[in-house]
């Protein structure tokens, strides 16, 4: 009898897959996908550590600090870890991936991720206004600890709660969150360590406007109140003179008699008959600027025939990420091409005539 019982109580659990047969089923399911023509973008994580930089990190940090959650997400990491994410897409308020499964069909899972608060967008460019010096150091997460607080603060940072997030898996799980839908999520914050600025992307956000930001607050702080008063001490020290003060004297210098002027010599009639015309000047060589990539000039064909656009709107047309997008704008910037009009929620980038 007790073998019997022991024999109905295990067969209420599905049998235990090793970590090996689980990472070949996952193989085999993208082959298959692969040569229905789909191109794959597969989450690849290296070792047991699934996000290595800030704001990966941070991501998975804020999953893990929700009740919610808890129970499904151990499940969901080892699935990331053995690559079972065979498929990631993230766009603007959307998530979406194929993970593979149990089954010899995947599952698709897909995740939407309301807008950041317009609120609560132009708070954290406030507190963050001054403190990031450029776009590189924002996406390469090299922050201050009191940047790095505001923008992972819990409800009120860029990373979204459970009531901003909505799951759906076509797997027969009843859970609000299975483990494909907890094994995307985490594939998210892996795919975060390499781009991004694909989290700006997915909050409807621009990055590029926290910078704005700190420009304008920095113009506004630094404009002249009133002409800069100096003193005679700083007078003197900058013309190297020395100035009385008002009521003294000032010191007369002892006077020196000077030589009387030399007569000057008459030049000799040869001598200025042999002198040599003046030497005409070389022009001086500039050299032309270098040519701009492809995906530069590409960029800048866009905001010509378009002016306004900002950072996800320019991804979604030169189909590039986030980061690829702001280096070359950078790029265009510093060439004097492009500009940007608008720190709040009017204007974006316009082109000028370099």
């Amino acid at each position: 009898m007790s073998r019997s019982r022991s024999r109905s109580y295990s067969s209420g659990y599905p049998r235990y897959v090793p970590v090996a047969e689980r990472q070949a089923k996952a193989e085999r399911a993208a082959r298959k996908l692969a040569k229905g023509g789909r191109e794959l973008a597969p989450v690849v994580i290296e070792g047991r550590t699934i996000a290595k930089t800030f704001w990966g990190q941070a991501w998975c940090r804020n999953l893990e600090s929700y009740s919610d959650y808890a129970n499904r997400l151990p499940r969901g990491r080892t699935y990331a870890r053995n690559g079972s994410v065979l498929d990631l897409r993230i766009g603007p308020g959307l998530v979406e991936a194929i993970v593979a499964g149990s089954r010899a069909t995947p599952y698709k899972v897909k995740i939407e991720i309301a807008p950041l608060p317009a609120a609560r967008w132009t708070a954290i460019r406030a507190a963050c206004a001054g403190r990031i010096g450029s776009l590189v150091e924002l996406l390469t997460g090299e922050l201050s600890s009191g940047v790095m607080e505001v923008v992972s603060r819990k409800g009120q940072g860029l990373f979204p709660s459970p009531p901003e997030i909505d799951l759906r898996c076509s797997c027969p799980d009843w859970a609000t969150m299975c483990k494909h839908v907890a094994a995307a999520l985490y594939g998210v914050g892996a795919r975060l360590d390499q781009e991004p600025a694909l989290l700006f992307t997915l909050r409807g956000v621009d990055p590029s406007e926290l910078l704005e930001e700190a420009i304008t607050q920095t113009t506004a702080s630094t404009a002249p109140t009133s002409a800069p008063i100096l003193d005679s001490g700083d007078l003197s020290s900058i013309f190297g003179i020395d100035l009385a003060l008002e009521g003294e004297p000032m010191e007369e210098e002892p006077s020196i008699a000077e030589p009387p002027p030399k007569p000057r010599a008459r030049r000799p009639r040869a001598v200025k008959a042999a002198s040599k015309k003046p030497a005409k000047k070389k022009p001086i060589e500039t050299a032309e600027p270098e040519a701009l990539p492809p995906k530069a000039q590409r960029l800048l064909e866009i905001i010509r025939a378009e002016p306004g656009q900002r950072s996800p709107a320019l991804c979604r047309q030169l189909d590039a990420s986030g980061s690829t997008v702001a280096k070359y704008v950078k790029l265009l910037r510093d060439r004097g091409l492009v500009r940007f009009v608008g720190a709040r929620s009017s204007g974006g980038y316009v082109a000028d005539e370099g």
